[in-house]
């Protein structure tokens, strides 16, 4: 096992691959925000395990859910689901990876957060990797009883992403969730038998990698964020706004594309602003993408963006970010977008988890890219790695540090919290660090972590826990044009199960 100090042995908290409601109107989330499910004040942890094997079948997939309480969270009062649980439909089958998306929303505004989760894998009717999406609802005693949401007729891997946005009412909550066959888009109201206000399937949009949601014109209504697949000439799928029957921009942006989109308001107009990961290095340098990778940030106005808007680019090279931009670093792998300094801007967190830390080989770092008023982005911005002080643990090489990311207020000291998933740390089975919130930034200080086996996912490899983010995108042939071959996902025997013992 890795260099584990003592401190990663107390009592830990975190929540992996999703973002604090930022300092907008909207946000996309990849994973589930701290939700309170069961109704008693303290927000809830979600730690994702798609890796995880149940009852003898491998990768099944579960998810691990944390409780708060007056004391905190403790690693000793969780909840282990998969669907082989009680009120889950389905059964666990080997390789389903039920976990691989989550999200959280009061769906049916019953005061008690519910669980999406994904199964993209999932076989239905003898379709092979259909994939399934499941609502785990929230009660007083916590969640329990699922349904599942229809998908369309002819899906494959139906639930790669998942986006929510939660208004005040019931109609305008919205679902978004994308899978090879593009998008289904559902909008409340919601209800626990399974109802639902209406839903868009949408093959226009293509095969997916990443869906997210947010209100770039500031009109009212949410608008959709798609990328597709890459292609083998570029570094990430296209960037696509609302192309599931909207009427602004049918058509994909001119220029960028990634692996991974997100959206918050980064000036504080008040308007969402699209911000998307491009982490590879170009396929023909000059084309497209950087070495080392990038962020583009595309402004929201009262026009929305246009198709041929030239958005803003950050590296590593960009004045302020720490660090150089090399090749292979993955810049942008991991993003979330969230306002972790409380001064009203959303700051943009991104994971570069295949960063080479001194001379350990794709140990992983995170940079904070603080939001601005004005002027470029970039100044102010700092990092973390597991060589930080008060981190626990240390760095080692194929850990993957911040290839998924969160920020939540777990604690209610009004200082949000910044979450990193090591996803490949210990042979892939995974870790969730949590770095408390201080007077202007998170700290390494007083950082606490989660393993796998504190929940019993004792196996040997690849248990992924805190979700896989753009890891398995990132290891598909980039030679391959992705829009009509699956994606595999990570495991023991690929680049993900390169982790330290």
């Amino acid at each position: 096992m890795g260099r584990w100090r003592a401190a990663a042995a107390l009592v830990a908290a975190g929540v992996i691959g999703a973002a604090l409601v930022p300092a907008g109107p909207a946000v996309a989330v990849h994973g589930a925000v701290p939700g309170d499910f069961n109704g008693d004040g303290y927000r809830d942890l979600v730690l994702p395990a798609p890796g995880a094997d149940v009852a003898g079948q491998r990768h099944a997939g579960a998810v691990v859910v944390v409780y708060g309480s007056r004391s905190g969270f403790r690693a000793d009062r969780y909840q282990k689901i998969s669907q082989n649980a009680p009120g889950v439909p389905g059964t666990s089958e080997g390789w389903d990876r039920f976990g691989s998306a989550t999200a959280t929303a009061d769906l049916n505004r019953d005061g008690y957060a519910d669980l999406v989760v994904s199964a993209p894998y999932e076989d239905v009717t003898r379709d092979d990797n259909r994939g399934v999406v499941t609502v785990l609802w929230g009660s007083r005693s916590g969640l329990g009883r699922g349904t599942n949401l229809p998908s369309p007729g002819r899906s494959q891997h139906h639930g790669v992403d998942l986006a929510v946005h939660s208004a005040e009412e019931g109609d305008k909550t919205q679902l978004l969730i994308g899978g090879l066959s593009g998008t289904a888009a559902f909008k409340g109201p919601f209800s626990r038998s399974g109802t639902f206000g209406s839903v868009t399937y949408s093959a226009d949009a293509g095969a997916l990698d990443s869906v997210a949601l947010g209100d770039l014109d500031r009109n009212g209504t949410t608008d959709q964020v798609s990328l597709t697949y890459r292609t083998h000439a570029l570094t990430g799928g296209r960037v696509q706004i609302n192309p599931s029957g909207g009427t602004d921009w049918p058509e994909p942006l001119q220029e960028g594309n990634g692996l991974i989109a997100a959206t918050g308001d980064v000036n504080g107009d008040g308007y969402a602003d699209l911000v998307v990961g491009d982490p590879e290095d170009p396929r023909t340098p000059g084309v497209d993408g950087v070495t080392g990778g990038r962020v583009l940030v595309w402004r929201g106005s009262a026009r929305g963006i246009a198709r041929d808007a030239v958005p803003e680019q950050i590296t590593q090279d960009t004045a302020g970010v720490p660090g150089t931009s090399e090749g292979g670093d993955t810049f942008g792998a991991g993003l979330t977008v969230a306002d972790l300094d409380r001064d009203g801007l959303a700051d943009i967190v991104v994971g570069a988890p295949f960063e080479d830390v001194g001379t350990v080989h794709e140990a992983g770092a995170v940079t904070v890219v603080p939001g601005r008023r004005s002027g470029p982005l970039g100044p102010g911005a700092y990092s973390f790695h597991q060589n930080t002080p008060g981190v626990p643990s240390s760095v080692e090489e194929s850990d993957s540090f911040g290839a998924t990311l969160a920020v939540a207020e777990l604690n209610k000291d009004g200082r949000p919290e910044l979450i990193i998933g090591s996803p490949t740390e210990n042979l892939a089975t995974g870790a969730v660090f949590v770095l408390p919130g201080g007077a202007s930034r998170p700290t390494g200080t007083g950082s606490r972590a989660f393993t796998a086996n504190m929940f019993g996912l004792t196996q040997h490899d690849s248990t992924h826990l805190g979700g896989y983010g753009t890891i398995w995108m990132l290891m598909r042939d980039p030679e391959v044009d992705h829009g009509d071959q699956a994606p595999a996902a990570p495991g023991a025997d690929a680049r993900a199960g390169a982790g330290s013992e």
